[in-house]
Formats: C-alpha cells, sequence, structure tokens
C-alpha cells in the first residue's frame, strides 16, 4: 500500500517521492510526487486489474518515447520499476485554470462564452485527428480524460495509457454512453472508427450538454441496469433527434439543456449530428473523419453573432423583425452583421467577433472606435502589417496594434490571403 512520504524507483533511476493522493479509479490511483524538485503526476496500477500487464507496461513504454508531440496528450514521460505494490509512470500534472470536463456537463463550471466553447470543440478534433494520422486510437474516450480551460478552451487529454497502435487492445472497453454500440455488444475491439463515434458523444455533450441517445424511451427505465445500458446504448440505440422514429425525443423539464441548444444550432451541426447518431450508429465506415468536423466546428465559430448587450448566439438562432434586423432576447433590434469573406469562407463581423491563426490564437478582433463607439474596426493581432484597401480606393496599411476600417467594400490582405467586408447573406 503506497503512502505519503514512500519513494518509487523509477526505471532509469532516481526516486518519485508522493506528496498526496490526486485521484483513484478502477485501474491505479495517481499522486502528487516530487521528482528532482519538480512536481508531477504519479499513476501507479492495481495490476490485478490488468488483464495483459506485461502488455500493458511495454505499450507505456513505447507511449514514453516521446513521438507524440502533441501538445493536447498528456503523455507518459517516465515508468517506474515493477514494485511490489505494481507498476506506473510519471507525467505532467494538469495546469491551474483546467477544470474537469465532468465539472463542466454538470454545471460547476461556466465557459467565459461560445468561442471557448466552439474552440474547445475544434481542439478536441484537432487532437484526435494529429492521433489517428499517428496510427493509433485512444480506445476509452469519455469525459473523465478531459480537462478544459473555461477561459478559452484550450484543453488537456489524460488517461493516455490507453493509447494503443491500431489492431492491438488493451483490454479497455470504455465508459456506457461514449462507446460505439459495436462495443457494446461485444462485436469489435476499439479502433478509430470506434474513437469517432466517441468523438461525435463528446461533441455533443460538449455543445448541447446531453446525451444523444437518452431521451424519453430511456426514462422509461426506472434503473439504468448494465442490461438496459446495453440495450440502449448497443442493441436498441436511437438518437433523441432520428427524424424516422419520435419515441426517444427529449423530455422537457428533464433534457432541458439537448432542447435549448439544439433549437440554436445551425442545420449544418444538426446535420452532422444526425447523421453520426443514425448513419453512423450503424455503419462505422460512414462515421464523419476528424478533418469533417473541423470544417464544420470552424464554420460554426465564424457563425457566432453577438448584440451589444454582450449576448452571443449563432446567426441562424436570432429572429428577424419586418425591417430585417435581428431581435435580441434583450429586446434590441440591431442590423444583420457584416461578413469578411475571401470568397470559399466567411466570418461574421459582430461585437467582439474574434479571429483565429491555425494554433487558434486570436489574430484579429472586432473593436469600437474609442472617440467615436459608432465606428467599428478589425484589430491587427499579429506582428505582421495587413494591406487594407478602403471602398473609395484609399491604400490604409493597417500595422499590428492598428485597426481596419470595417465598411461595405473595405478590402484586407491578411498573411497573404485577399478578405473583402460585404453584407451578409442568410
Amino acid at each position: 500500500m503506497i503512502k505519503v512520504g514512500d519513494k518509487i524507483p523509477l526505471e532509469l533511476g532516481g526516486y518519485a517521492e508522493v506528496k498526496a493522493v490526486l485521484g483513484s479509479g478502477g485501474q491505479g490511483t495517481v499522486y502528487r510526487a516530487l521528482y528532482r524538485d519538480k512536481e508531477y503526476a504519479l499513476k501507479m496500477y492495481f495490476t490485478n486489474k490488468l488483464k495483459r500487464p506485461e502488455l500493458f507496461r511495454e505499450n507505456l513504454a513505447a507511449l514514453a518515447d516521446g513521438s507524440m508531440e502533441c501538445g493536447y496528450f498528456v503523455m507518459p514521460l517516465l515508468l517506474t520499476e515493477n514494485t511490489k505494490d505494481g507498476f506506473g509512470f510519471l507525467m505532467d500534472l494538469i495546469p491551474e485554470g483546467y477544470a474537469p470536463f465532468s465539472d463542466i456537463l454538470n454545471a460547476r463550471v461556466r465557459f467565459s462564452g461560445l468561442y471557448s466553447i466552439v474552440n474547445a470543440a475544434i481542439r478536441i478534433t484537432m487532437a484526435f485527428r494529429e492521433l489517428h494520422n499517428s496510427g493509433k486510437s485512444y480506445q476509452d474516450l469519455n469525459d473523465g480524460g478531459f480537462f478544459i480551460r473555461p477561459s478559452d478552451g484550450d484543453i488537456r487529454i489524460c488517461d493516455c495509457d490507453n493509447i494503443a497502435p491500431y489492431g492491438e487492445h488493451l483490454g479497455i472497453a470504455g465508459k456506457p454512453g461514449y462507446m460505439a454500440p459495436e462495443i457494446v455488444r461485444g462485436e469489435k475491439a476499439p479502433d478509430k472508427l470506434t474513437d469517432r463515434y466517441s468523438l461525435a458523444v463528446l461533441l455533443f455533450r460538449l455543445l448541447l450538454r446531453g446525451d444523444p441517445l437518452e431521451g424519453g424511451r430511456v426514462l422509461k427505465s426506472v434503473c439504468l441496469t448494465e442490461e438496459a445500458e446495453r440495450r440502449h446504448y448497443g442493441f436498441e440505440p436511437m438518437f433523441v433527434y432520428d427524424p424516422e422514429d419520435d419515441s426517444n425525443r427529449p423530455v422537457r423539464g428533464v433534457h432541458n439543456n439537448i432542447i435549448k441548444f439544439w433549437r440554436i444550432m445551425p442545420d449544418y451541426i444538426r446535420d452532422a449530428f444526425t447523421h453520426s447518431f443514425t448513419v453512423g450508429l450503424h455503419q462505422p465506415e460512414k462515421r464523419l473523419i476528424e478533418k469533417q468536423w473541423l470544417d464544420l466546428l470552424i464554420r460554426l465559430r465564424n457563425d457566432i453573432c453577438a448584440c451589444s448587450c454582450g449576448a452571443q448566439s449563432f446567426r441562424q438562432s436570432f429572429e428577424s423583425d419586418d425591417a430585417g434586423k435581428l431581435i435580441c432576447p434583450c429586446g434590441t433590434h440591431f442590423a444583420p452583421p457584416l461578413q469578411l469573406t475571401d470568397g470559399r469562407t466567411r466570418v461574421l463581423l459582430s461585437d467582439g467577433t474574434k479571429l483565429f491563426g491555425e494554433d487558434l490564437s486570436v489574430t484579429a478582433e472586432v473593436v469600437r472606435n474609442k472617440l467615436n463607439p459608432s465606428l467599428w474596426g478589425l484589430k491587427n493581432h499579429t506582428a505582421e502589417e495587413w494591406g487594407c484597401t478602403l471602398p473609395n480606393g484609399q491604400d490604409k496599411p493597417v500595422p499590428a496594434g492598428s485597426a481596419a476600417p470595417i465598411f461595405v467594400g473595405t478590402k484586407i490582405v491578411m498573411n497573404g490571403i485577399s478578405f473583402e467586408i460585404s453584407e451578409s447573406a442568410e
């Protein structure tokens, strides 16, 4: 039994001194530990809970070789020696300011706004795209493995000991509600196709705060026994918004989040989830790949629209008056936002709109003129100067920290790409 103060020998020499217990689960216990004057997380396994301990340790050693460089995954760093208490590994601690995804689902923690939510979804999808491109699958996606910084949607993914190359199975099935139906039925082991189902579940829970398969039909099970879970998630799964069968619709008073957020989601996001939990339930090879989700999520982020009161939603969710102005729940009627487009993609330019680079850093932001708040500009947050041509043909370079005036017909060149500001179309 490991106690605070114990020193656990490491495979490459030295000791990790146990300082505190951070948490415990079915496979083992995670401790705060000190190694060479730096604090880490130390995970020690209950070897009797592992189906194939030797294979598990070999996989850990392969994961600790540093080849997986994606910064979102908290990977094993150093393995311990085999001890009487089992074996384990050191990994980095989750930084301050990151909340467990379960706390977000339970509304203990709230995001700063829609940009943070959608950026978290983008980062999760980017991480799994990189993982799958490396020939590995995660095998156990669930809310317990994700930590999210609610201020900006940055993420950390832990429980990375479940990652394995295609074709290898470490005996981890997954968590009910996140597992693909074919795994629940015992028909196959986890792989990238089952990961893609779990990713769709994770994105649904993040964006709509509910279970995509839990509606009225599931509620009829007074107690969700293991047999009932196998039926609802494996043998008789049904999407809550299945277009062909309404017997499992969300129940008002129980599934309020799903009802509320489904209503404000753009059609292309609703279509993606409908495909994922109808066709994708039964045909794994037709599940959305990560690139498809990324394109949809970036489009979703570009469709964020804000009222001057600070309320954010997606363009489609705002009702319009007879004059074509958008109606905010606060009562304000405001003109539809202009758009910035390069001919292929568009970004709506409303109060506080942000543009992001490939690394998800903010590259531009809609700001108001301090002397005349009725004049808006697009502030340059990059280190490079933008080219800008006003509607009257005048050139107006935009250095870092300055803003380009937002007028219909303004043209801006950012990072070699030419954009134009125009009226937005529904």
